[in-house]
């Protein structure tokens, strides 16, 4: 309950602080911090400095706004519909951040990079900015499988300088993507007495969170968003996860160009 109310509270200060990162197209650069668990699954919370980016050139684009750090190629199919190929780095996992990995003797997963293709919708219905992004990702790592997340994000308010909205997330990997996250294999087992453990392809998490942005001048906007996370599917049964709901919060000061 307390985690509960610790959250409220944040999102009540937040709320008002990442839409413009997100549902704009102005270009973004600076410094963030956020809080996130050691690993989706993890009990245990960490603080680290993150980029706020947002760059959408002519045919470059790069961002961190949308939950993962990417950057690639962009072009424009019709009016608010584009494509795009893209490079994003993808977080490892270490025993190290969490007190639950460390005991049962975990291995740690190296952090990678991965590549993929993306169709990213925006429109306005009335006064609300809609953005719908489809990604599909293939971890460059051997064995690490792929993934496809769908994102849809609504603009909720906006008065003078500040802008809130609202988004959810659903993410699917294929049995290797899920089983080099969640499975135990049996010489895992037999190091650190588990059970043998296999997850298949399916609905890995689903998300939901909110957004916003403050405009301090004409050049500064503080940017935020937090998000409640929840494994699903073999991944949520997995040996390897202490608490399978988890939150992130992050803010960050960017300049505008």
């Amino acid at each position: 309950m307390r985690a509960v109310a610790a959250s409220a509270v944040i999102l009540s200060a937040i709320l008002p602080t990442l839409a413009r990162a997100e549902l704009s197209d102005e270009t973004l650069l600076g410094p963030g911090l956020r809080s996130r668990p050691a690993y989706d699954g993890s009990a245990s919370q960490h603080v680290e400095l993150v980029p706020v980016i947002r760059y959408f050139g002519e045919p470059w684009f790069a961002r961190s706004t949308q939950g993962v750090l990417e950057g690639g190629l962009r072009t424009e199919l019709a009016p608010g519909l584009h494509a795009a190929a893209q490079l994003a780095y993808e977080a490892g996992r270490k025993t190290s951040e969490s007190a639950f990995l460390t005991r049962l003797g975990a291995p740690s997963i190296g952090a990678g990079a991965s590549l993929g293709a993306q169709l990213e919708w925006d429109h306005f219905f009335g006064p609300v900015p809609i953005t719908l992004l489809l990604r599909g990702r293939q971890h460059l790592g051997t064995k690490r499988g792929a993934q496809a997340d769908l994102r849809l994000s609504a603009g909720v308010f906006r008065s003078g300088r500040v802008s809130a909205g609202l988004f959810a997330q659903t993410i699917w990997a294929n049995a290797d993507s899920a089983t080099s996250l969640y499975g135990v294999s049996a010489q895992q087992a037999a190091a650190t007495g588990l059970p043998a453990f296999s997850a298949h392809s399916g609905l890995l998490s689903a998300s939901v969170g909110a957004l916003g942005s403050v405009e301090l001048n004409r050049e500064w906007v503080v940017v935020g968003s937090m998000d409640v996370r929840r494994l699903q599917g073999d991944a949520a049964r997995s040996p390897w996860v202490d608490k399978p709901a988890n939150h992130s919060v992050s803010m960050g000061l960017a300049h505008r160009f």
